[in-house]
């Protein structure tokens, strides 16, 4: 009879200690799945990087030009070929369309709504009369960086065209699980020895970071 109780005894510490075990994975296995779940929400990427190259003064005109580097990254986080434009101030904004989809879509991590989606539209100075402008992505067009080695592919140019489509028209947006869509022009003040990078946050929009250059390349052109 003894013998009958503690092997009772004995089950019954195995049936528990294993359901307190499974219990416990499952803890940190929903503990690992909300970290990875805010840390999405809370990411960013990095999209495109600004220096300034050239700051010149026009005695004739009494104005200061500011030339500077845009280098955006595609989808690959490859760089993209180097753009220059040259600004007779040095306040800059980068025009913008930016769609934010359904914080769940962010959550779960989706194949395509995973983050905010973006492009950039202009590069431009506000200056009354003399604004100055540079478009970077004709309207309807499909982005540098973004198409496939497919010419003429219409299942592209058609989603990239539903791109502009959302990001102008809210009512659109709603019905494709889109938190937001609009037009975004985040920008500073640019000046020599400053590294400006341009993020995405995932569940938001397009701003500026900056942080300085690393000393030993100050006054250098590093080809």
């Amino acid at each position: 009879m003894k013998k009958l109780i503690r092997l009772f005894v004995f089950a019954v510490i195995v049936v528990t200690g294993y359901f307190v075990c499974q219990t416990y994975l499952k803890f940190i296995h929903e503990k690992e799945i909300l970290k990875q779940m805010v840390g999405r929400l809370t990411a960013d990427s990095r999209i495109a990087e600004v220096l300034v190259t050239e700051v010149r003064y026009d005695e004739n005109i009494g104005k200061v030009f500011t030339t500077i580097k845009f280098l955006e990254y595609d989808s690959q986080s490859q760089p993209l070929p180097p753009k220059y434009f040259t600004f007779s101030g040095n306040i800059i904004q980068f025009q913008s369309l930016v769609i934010r989809f359904d914080d769940i879509f962010i959550k779960d991590a989706d194949p395509f709504k995973g983050k905010s989606a973006y492009l950039f539209w202009k590069v431009f100075m506000l200056d009354g009369t003399n604004t100055q402008e540079h478009t970077l992505t004709q309207i309807k067009e499909i982005p540098e960086g973004y198409k496939t080695a497919l010419e003429n592919n219409p299942f592209e140019r058609q989603r990239w065209e539903k791109f502009w489509d959302y990001a102008l028209n809210t009512q659109w947006a709603e019905k494709r699980g889109i938190k937001n869509a609009q037009i975004e022009a985040p920008g500073t003040k640019f000046v020599p020895g400053i590294l400006y990078t341009l993020k995405i946050e995932h569940d938001g929009g397009i701003r500026i970071d900056s942080q300085e250059l690393p000393a030993i390349l100050r006054g250098e052109k590093v080809p």
